[in-house]
């Protein structure tokens, strides 16, 4: 079995299709995407209706990220709708044709993703971890909002997979035992699908490319 995550889509169908051609994850592999899914990019409707798929045809644990939770916000507290249509909502918005979130994205986002994701060595989290709490202690904010600027090694000694927090090489950061796999997909970039256990790495854009590369040594 291999454990594969997915950076931050943002929107990207096509770098997504690229890249899960590529992989072809199979029941047989644990598949954890990393949140970030809507916003900024053109085709948000069209990312949440491939992994409403991907849900049904994999072993997928879709995370929750900020850009969701701004989503959801959005939704029910309307003094907020405009601060999240100004940071890409409005781009995710115009990706349904009748401008209407259907009940099943909805249903996806709020009830189907979660917050973080723990196997026998790593830690999923969409944006960072409080290095001194077991996972079920973590705060909402720290798991969706944290950047990676210095990350601490987590106390049980697994590695945290992240997001959130865009690098601007194009390619994922390694500390050894934090490694961030948002590789600027929505700004040029290429969308990361980094194989945890062997390091491989994956990266398809929204051109349809498709490259291949290895984490470097922290």
């Amino acid at each position: 079995m291999r454990v594969l995550a997915i950076g931050d889509i943002h929107g990207c169908k096509r770098a997504l299709d690229t890249l899960l051609d590529a992989v072809a994850p199979s029941r047989d592999d644990l598949l954890v995407t990393l949140g970030d899914y809507v916003d900024w990019g053109p085709d948000s409707c069209g990312v949440l209706d491939r992994l409403i798929e991907l849900d049904a045809a994999t072993h997928l644990v879709p995370l929750r990220g900020n850009h969701e939770e701004l989503m959801i916000r959005a939704r029910d507290f309307p003094n907020e709708l405009q601060f999240w249509l100004n940071v890409g909502g409005r781009a995710a918005l115009a990706s349904y044709p009748s401008g209407k979130i259907p009940d099943a994205h909805w249903e996806f986002l709020e009830r189907r993703c979660v917050d973080s994701f723990e196997t026998e060595n790593h830690i999923f989290a969409h944006g960072g971890l409080d290095p001194d709490l077991p996972l079920a202690d973590q705060k909402i904010h720290i798991l969706r909002w944290l950047t990676f600027r210095d990350p601490k090694p987590h106390f049980s000694g697994k590695v945290l997979i992240c997001g959130h927090s865009l690098q601007k090489s194009g390619r994922p950061c390694n500390r050894g035992h934090s490694i961030c796999i948002d590789t600027a997909a929505v700004r040029g970039g290429g969308l990361t699908c980094l194989d945890v256990m062997t390091g491989s790495f994956w990266q398809g854009d929204e051109s349809g490319r498709l490259s291949e590369g290895s984490l470097t040594n922290p």
